[in-house]
């Protein structure tokens, strides 16, 4: 496979990082990657490994904040600045191969970003993939009004604390994970924290007009991400084309699990299944 890498200026001028792995023969889909909170876009190598030697071509952003782009780490000052960064990311990648329409994959606070970025550009798109995704659930209400207020007074002030335990049920790859210079290890700030559930509300509203084919693919065991929270969203979604699995005993990072060959497989046959347009 071919790899290449290049930056861009996001919203207010900062510089990201996108990277993308191309087939040596003809490119048979591409695949826009957003990672989750505190990570970034090179932790996808058994999805590249599995996909790029069939056709695929894969590219992936480091968010604002993350691996190797600008801006304080961890800190999503606006979610609707990642979402634009990400579609200035994707006008690139599909400038890349004749503007056609390519297809998001969204992990964690990256399903938020695409799930964003599909009601807003859904021409932009022929398909949409989500692995559990942050695109619903809420906090208590006295919660939400001190992070809100923790939000506009001290943005950078660390709340809650994501144990690294929970990415994984393979230790190896909770090792890799914590040892990774490029991740974030500590407590979310308080402006991202804020910023992650502000749109989920409007997401909840607006997804009965989700129009977009759209597979969804969500660990029942997921403590970082639970299940329970995203499900109204889920079932609110009109795609007549909607395909939800979840996994049993499964944790956050699905494609990082033990069981990861699986539920890859079950994310190619989708894509077999839905071809570039």
């Amino acid at each position: 496979m071919k790899r290449t890498d290049w930056r861009l200026t996001g919203h207010g001028g900062v510089e990201l990082f996108a990277q993308g792995w191309l087939p040596e023969g003809p490119v048979r889909d591409v695949i826009a990657i957003a990672h989750g909170f505190a990570e970034h876009g090179g932790r996808y190598g058994n999805l590249v490994e599995r996909l790029v030697p069939h056709g695929y071509a894969l590219y992936a952003l480091d968010h604002r904040g993350h691996g190797r782009s600008g801006g304080k780490r961890a800190l999503v000052d606006r979610m609707a600045w990642v979402i634009e960064d990400f579609h200035k990311f994707v006008s690139e990648v599909r400038a890349r191969h004749g503007g056609q329409r390519i297809k998001l994959l969204g992990h964690s606070m990256g399903g938020n970003v695409a799930f964003g970025y599909a009601l807003r550009w859904p021409e932009d798109l022929s398909g949409l993939i989500l692995s559990g995704p942050l695109i619903g659930g809420s906090a208590p209400a006295g919660q939400r009004l001190i992070v809100k207020l923790l939000s506009a007074i001290a943005p950078g002030l660390g709340t809650v604390a994501l144990p690294p335990e929970a990415v994984s049920r393979d230790p190896a790859v909770v090792k890799a994970y914590a040892a990774d210079p490029l991740v974030t290890i500590g407590k979310v700030p308080a402006r991202t924290a804020h910023e992650l559930f502000a749109p989920l509300p409007g997401y909840l509203a607006r997804a009965p007009g989700m129009k977009v084919p759209v597979l969804i693919q969500h660990g029942e065991a997921d403590a970082l991400v639970p299940l329970k929270g995203a499900r109204p969203t889920i079932d609110a979604i009109g795609a007549s084309d909607k395909t939800v699995i979840t996994y049993p005993g499964l944790f956050h990072e699905i494609y990082n699990e033990p069981e990861k060959d699986a539920v890859i497989g079950d994310l190619t046959r989708w894509l077999e299944a839905h071809p570039a347009d």
